[in-house]
């Protein structure tokens, strides 16, 4: 979420370019991703943004909005943005190959997910993983389920998938000298989606 850093002056004008409540939304997740919600506050966002708090208030009541804001900004690009992503792969064990691969990689190398999960006890949080975590658990089983399996085989080989992703990406961060790296990492994703795509 390194969008907010790269907000500051227009080079070709010297005028600052007019924010947007998308703007907001993306450093709020930054933000997020470093200090987690403690972190959203508006005179700090400013100043990363090279705003003053009148832009903030132009597109914002206040900073629950912001949060949520923000939240449905996550949505977005981490789950609806990575569907659409590999949905023009026609093969359903690509599909979900290049879904563990992509994600797990994003996953390590940003750590809103993490901070988002550490704070699950806050209401609005809790509500937007919960409709993420369907939406992906929903959508991986859609490819077990092209893939030939039944519904209800599908869905527990789907939570299996969102677990070993979720699991990675908590290594990732709290320990990751745990995980293969490289080459072998490739290897070992491809152990866990063989082991996925194993007959019943």
């Amino acid at each position: 979420m390194d969008m907010a850093r790269q907000r500051a002056k227009d080079p070709g004008s010297g005028t600052r370019q007019r924010l947007t409540a998308r703007d907001w939304a993306d450093a709020a997740l930054a933000a997020i991703g470093e200090g987690g919600l403690a972190a959203v506050a508006v005179e700090p966002l400013a100043a990363r943004l090279g705003a003053t708090k009148g832009s903030f208030y132009w597109h914002f009541t206040n900073r629950d909005a912001l949060i949520e804001a923000a939240l449905e900004r996550w949505v977005e690009l981490g789950t609806e943005a990575v569907i659409t992503e590999v949905a023009a792969e026609p093969a359903p064990a690509e599909r979900l190959r290049r879904l563990l691969r992509n994600g797990t990689a994003r996953s390590i190398e940003d750590p809103l997910e993490m901070s988002l999960l550490a704070t699950a006890a806050q209401p609005r949080v809790a509500a937007a993983l919960a409709r993420v975590t369907e939406r992906r658990i929903g959508y991986i089983a859609s490819l077990f389920t092209e893939l030939g399996f039944t519904e209800d085989e599908a869905r527990h080989r789907a939570l299996l998938a969102y677990s070993a992703y979720l699991g990675h990406a908590q290594l990732g961060h709290a320990v990751p000298q745990s995980l293969p790296a490289g080459a072998a990492r490739d290897r070992y994703l491809e152990r866990v989606v063989q082991a996925l795509l194993r007959p019943a």
